[in-house]
């Protein structure tokens, strides 16, 4: 009798299981499809702070940049010791870092060394992806990058948007940078995300970052001063928050100088009709050279 009750029991638990699974197909996607590593896994059943990596900065350079990895970026083993040490600086405040990217077709949140190495190995030979919401998928609630995408310079014309600003419209994630990098349009940008429903603030300044530099130009509707106003922030409407942190004064490049180099690497890539995907690396790439790799010492400092 009692192991016929037990299997009922077992039975009944199993189909609240499968109607679990079909009202939160995110929970089921999150077991079924998404490799957790353990230490992300027992931070997350414990409650514990934990803050999601991309790993572009990995095989790509400094957050964004494919050229910068084989040219004048991070190679291997820099790029392999940069990740190491920005999952270090997580680990030294408190909360558990969870590097994520695909690897053999399984999205990975939470990588061991070996797999850290793996990567800084394969450099711009792996594959960029765009999406972001694997973090809130496994319930990551802050994701950390270098920079955001954006509206590209003469959007209005080329319509070229960043896949981020859609996906930050739709992602309740809180994703901390330093901005956007100043070769997109930065007021379009901010526009873009107000349209979508996205707060953006920033931290301890009323200016929003852009990337390079500390100021931008933009103001912002919200400012943040301390990690309690972000929690006073957590409104649960669905969509995402952006919080940019303004790279350290002693390690901005100058405004000027890099907008310059923008100018001419625009210029430049309007006359060899570099578009699409190919104009931001062929745009930071030029950047670096053009600022003497002014611009890429800030892309390091700003993660």
């Amino acid at each position: 009798m009692a192991a016929s009750s037990s299997s009922s029991s077992s039975s009944a638990l199993s189909r609240l299981s499968n109607i679990q699974n079909h009202l939160n197909p995110i929970d089921s996607l999150a077991k079924n499809l998404v490799k957790i590593s353990p230490e992300v896994s027992e931070a997350l059943s414990h409650g514990h702070a934990v803050v999601a990596l991309e790993s572009t900065i990995i095989s790509h350079g400094a957050d964004y940049t494919v050229f910068f990895a084989c040219v004048q970026g991070m190679p291997y083993p820099q790029n392999f010791e940069t990740a190491k040490e920005v999952e270090a600086i997580v680990r030294n405040n408190g909360a558990v870092p969870a590097t994520i990217a695909i690897l053999e077709g399984l999205p990975c949140v939470g990588l061991s060394t070996e797999e850290l190495e793996r990567l800084a190995k394969l450099g711009s030979k792996a594959q960029k992806t765009a999406r972001r919401d694997i973090a809130h998928v496994v319930g990551i609630p802050v994701f950390v990058t270098g920079g955001i995408g954006g509206v590209h310079r003469h959007g209005e014309h080329t319509m070229d948007i960043s896949s981020d600003l859609t996906e930050l419209g739709r992602t309740p994630v809180a994703v901390i940078s330093a901005g956007i990098k100043s070769i997109l349009d930065i007021p379009r940008t901010l526009e873009y995300l107000e349209t979508h429903g996205v707060c953006v603030a920033a931290y301890k300044t009323n200016e929003f970052p852009a990337f390079f530099t500390e100021t931008s130009g933009s103001k912002v509707p919200c400012r943040v001063d301390s990690p309690e106003d972000y929690v006073n922030m957590k409104l649960k409407l669905g969509s995402g928050l952006v919080i940019g942190v303004p790279i350290p004064r002693e390690h901005a490049a100058s405004g000027r100088v890099i907008e310059s180099a923008i100018q001419s690497a625009l210029r430049e890539a309007r006359e060899k009709n570099i578009t699409g995907n190919a104009e931001t690396p062929f745009l930071l790439a030029r950047v670096n050279e053009l600022t003497g790799g002014l611009s890429l010492a800030s892309s390091i400092l700003s993660l």
